[in-house]
């Protein structure tokens, strides 16, 4: 199997890769996240693409790169990771109560002879929490859980207590769909 860059820093898509049993090397990606795309999965799939080719750039040739961007959205608006506590609590009251999307742009990169073969995807999980009090959203910024994640939550930590539902892939949500990556690979014989 070829070498496997993750071009993330982030824990949980390292926990998610770990998961496949994969043996994997971290280079994260040195590119900006700035866009003029407005649709989320649009956005989520030129960040992916921008952060897997600027780390093919620095990784070993014939590596498998894998790039990703996770970010979320509801009612046509596009949450992020919050500035500060107070926009923490904001998106939280917009999306308490809600269903609103997930959506993860993934690239993965092959180097091979100069060339870079490219296959992108998107996928899109729709979650559904609970309604919040106040304290609630308040208890669970004051955690510090939500400071770096897109749309002030993680699902696979405190947050937990407050999803109502998830339709599509769970991984998805935590940052990277890992099903459909290894079905993406595992279709093209990169693995």
């Amino acid at each position: 199997m070829k070498k496997i860059v993750l071009a993330s820093g982030s824990p949980r898509r390292r926990e998610l890769l770990t998961q496949l049993g994969w043996d994997f090397t971290v280079l994260p990606a040195e590119s900006d996240e700035v866009t003029q795309q407005e649709d989320p999965a649009a956005i989520v799939r030129e960040l992916s693409c921008r952060k897997a080719l600027e780390t093919a750039s620095r990784a070993e040739e014939g590596s498998i790169v894998i790039g990703a961007d996770t970010m979320v959205a509801c009612d046509g608006r596009v949450f992020g990771k919050p500035k500060d506590e107070e926009d923490a609590c904001r998106m939280l009251r917009k999306l308490q109560g809600r269903v609103h999307q997930v959506h993860t742009g993934v690239t993965v990169a092959v180097r091979d002879g100069g060339a870079c073969e490219l296959v992108t995807f998107d996928e899109t999980t729709d979650v559904e929490f609970y309604p919040m009090s106040e304290a609630q959203i308040r208890e669970y910024v004051a955690t510090k859980e939500p400071m770096d994640k897109a749309g002030s939550y993680a699902i696979q930590g405190i947050a937990a207590k407050y999803i109502r539902g998830i339709r599509g892939e769970y991984s998805n949500v935590v940052g990277l769909p890992v099903a459909r990556l290894y079905q993406e690979l595992h279709q093209r014989g990169l693995l």
